[in-house]
């Protein structure tokens, strides 16, 4: 643990507002959002401003002490949990929440990290303008933490993750030294790309404490369209069919199989399933216009469906009639993550593979699983359109003890399901990150050029280790 005259050095350096210590108030903070890390700090340092940031990071440098950079704390992968024996502090990013720039002109907002998604997206709202990209967590997560992870979300088909959206980065490298990249430059061609190198590195190289991030149009005119099909490559036909019809209109494309949809019915008051007809798998799509051109998105949408039964790829299908009807559609699909944790134990793969591949994957997967590991059942949803699923395998019925049957079982498990997703030509990663959960499949699965060159980075900016240690990172003998 770390002793109170080092708290005391921070203490002095960012003042009573910059330090908790007290254990009921860090408590919250030291455990991942699914309950699965749990670790252990002496304080969170809250710094309020870039310098205050430089400050602290140089003075952990001296002492020696490692930091945990730390925004929303969702992280579905214990990638913001500090280690278990409390020689880390937690760096929090919350009290730097500013939005310092927003323009339509320019089409670029300038955010510090503890903004919350949900507030860039009003502030853009506001400005006629809007950050695309939405995910479950958007009330919670912030910016520096959806940097951080390269976070994707619903939107990753039209605008892309976060490598996408980002023009530029402020950032805390573990010396105290400041990276001030927030330039929007179309054309930068100084060697590598720093700012790179920070996105989806997972605060293991440095703190990002502020973006340039690029806006879009906002929505005019919209549809909504829930879609039921037989299996998952009738879904990728009618993603391909509506690509043909409607281009780039075409803002989300998720997949969902009836047993997920089931658990959001049961579980999340007020839900109803947007269709009648039972149908093996659903798919929701959104359809969006920056103007009011005719035909408008609905009907353009109606056109491809029509097209889409007359090939018998769809089974039934509603269009929402109103916005409130397109919230509540989107509200299931929010709801998803929630609702599968509501079911009990499970085991939760965020994985992608070619989108051609996937349909055969989230299958045969499936029943794979399910043969090898009596009891437990197995399904899938998420971005079809990007090759992105969320694959979940679930404790058979009846199971008491969640942690010791992932304490059993979680290995070999996560060896069958990481196994077949390699084979498939995939990533065991696709929008969550590394963190502590996946380090070690990382560095099985990995090739020795991979690994080393991770280390290597690491090694150059963070030579000390102190920057969220445990995380991303193989260690030399996982490798």
């Amino acid at each position: 643990m770390i002793g109170q005259h080092i708290i005391d050095r921070f203490a002095a350096l960012l003042g009573p507002k910059g330090v908790t210590s007290e254990q009921d108030d860090i408590t919250p903070w030291a455990s991942d959002w699914r309950g699965r890390y749990h670790g252990a700090a002496a304080a969170i340092l809250s710094p309020a401003s870039t310098a205050e940031v430089a400050a602290t990071v140089k003075l952990a440098a001296e002492l020696g002490v490692p930091l945990v950079p730390q925004g929303g704390n969702t992280s579905m992968v214990g990638g913001a949990t500090p280690p278990a024996d409390g020689s880390a502090l937690i760096l929090s990013l919350r009290r730097m929440n500013r939005i310092r720039s927003l323009s339509s002109d320019d089409n670029l907002a300038v955010c510090e990290a503890g903004v919350i998604l949900s507030v860039l997206h009003d502030a853009a709202e506001a400005a006629g303008r809007r950050f695309p990209l939405s995910l479950g967590a958007k009330g919670s997560a912030t910016i520096g933490g959806l940097i951080s992870t390269n976070a994707g979300g619903t939107q990753v088909l039209r605008h892309g993750t976060m490598r996408a959206l980002v023009e530029g980065v402020e950032a805390v490298l573990p010396d105290g030294s400041v990276f001030d990249g927030l330039d929007a430059l179309k054309k930068d061609n100084r060697g590598y790309d720093i700012k790179q190198l920070l996105i989806g590195a997972e605060g293991t190289l440095g703190v990002i404490t502020a973006a340039s991030l690029r806006l879009v149009s906002a929505i005019a005119s919209r549809a909504v369209g829930w879609i039921g099909v037989e299996t998952p490559a009738d879904a990728l036909r009618l993603l391909r069919l509506v690509e043909e019809r409607l281009g780039d209109s075409v803002e989300g494309f998720e997949v969902i199989a009836n047993d997920t949809l089931g658990f959001v019915l049961g579980h999340v008051h007020g839900t109803r399933s947007p269709i009648e007809t039972r149908t093996p798998w659903h798919v929701l799509i959104e359809i969006d216009h920056a103007d009011l051109s005719e035909p408008g998105p609905s009907d353009r949408l109606e056109g491809a469906l029509a097209e889409a039964f007359e090939r018998g790829i769809a089974v039934d299908a509603a269009i929402a009639a109103n916005e409130a009807q397109a919230e509540a559609f989107w509200r299931i699909r929010e709801s998803l993550s929630e609702s599968e944790k509501a079911q009990g134990p499970a085991l939760q793969y965020d994985i992608s593979v070619p989108v051609a591949k996937m349909p055969a994957f989230m299958i045969e997967t499936a029943a794979a699983a399910e043969a090898t590991f009596p009891g437990t059942t197995a399904s899938s949803f998420g971005h079809l359109g990007d090759g992105n699923v969320h694959f979940h395998v679930r404790a058979p019925k009846g199971t008491s003890d969640g942690p010791a049957w992932i304490a059993a079982q979680g290995q070999t498990i996560n060896a069958f399901v990481h196994d077949a997703v390699v084979a498939a030509g995939g990533s065991i990663s696709a929008e969550h990150g590394i963190g502590q959960m996946k380090r070690a499949e990382l560095a099985r699965l990995s090739s020795p050029a991979r690994i080393g060159a991770l280390r290597a980075i690491k090694t150059a900016f963070d030579p000390k280790g102190l920057f969220n240690p445990g995380k991303l990172i193989p260690l030399p003998d996982e490798g």
